[in-house]
Parts: structure tokens; sequence; C-alpha cells
């Protein structure tokens, strides 16, 4: 037997819906129809993507997700780019064009280092 391959992306916050709408309103995320009630589940494809309640104590960390890349893709990353700076949201990698065409990385509102491509 073999894995197959990531089937869903969960990301522990400290404020669920403060993350959730961050989601919602600056990447464009809709909520799935059907979400547990500890998470904010995405309609994402192929793989769900949600935020959830924390199930360590995030603030034990001061690097949530060290080591581990989150990538998006989207449609219009430099549009996606530009309402980020416009709102205050870090960047971390400015625009780029690399192998997975136009690139770059923000951090969300619990530090989370998310990768945005093309």
């Amino acid at each position: 037997m073999a894995v197959t391959g990531p089937s869903f992306v969960a990301l522990q916050v400290h404020d669920l819906e403060a993350s959730a709408r961050f989601y919602e309103e600056r990447l464009g995320l809709t909520r799935a129809p059907v979400s547990p009630p500890h998470g904010v589940v995405f309609d994402t494809r192929p793989i769900p993507f949600a935020v959830r309640e924390p199930l360590v104590d995030l603030d034990a960390s001061d690097k949530l997700g060290w080591g581990v890349v989150l990538w998006l893709q989207a449609e219009d990353v430099d549009k996606i780019h530009a309402d980020l700076v416009e709102h205050g949201v870090r960047i971390v990698t400015e625009p780029f064009d690399g192998p997975f065409g136009r690139t770059f990385a923000f951090a969300d509102p619990d530090g989370y280092v998310v990768t945005l491509h093309s």
C-alpha cells in the first residue's frame, strides 16, 4: 500500500473567524457548504483547505508551521499582491516569475507563510 498524496490541508489558528475572514476577503476563498464546529473549510479544489481551532498551544512557538510551505494557486497573482499590500499584509517574498508561474509569499494573520502562484 502507498499514500497517494495530500487530501486535506488545515492551519491551526488563534482566531478562527478572523482567519476565515482574511482568507475570504483577501484571497477570495468561499466557505464550503458544511464545516465542522471547530473549523472553517473552504471550497478549494482539488484539495480542501481549512482553518481550525488549535489542537496545540500556538503561543508555545514563535515559528508556526516552521519547515512547511503552503502553496495556493490563483488566477491574478499581481492583483492579489496589490490588495494584500494595500491592506498592510506582510509580504515575505515580492512577486517574481518562476517555474510555477508568477509567485510571491505573504504572512497570514497568525504568521504562517503562504506562497501564491499562477
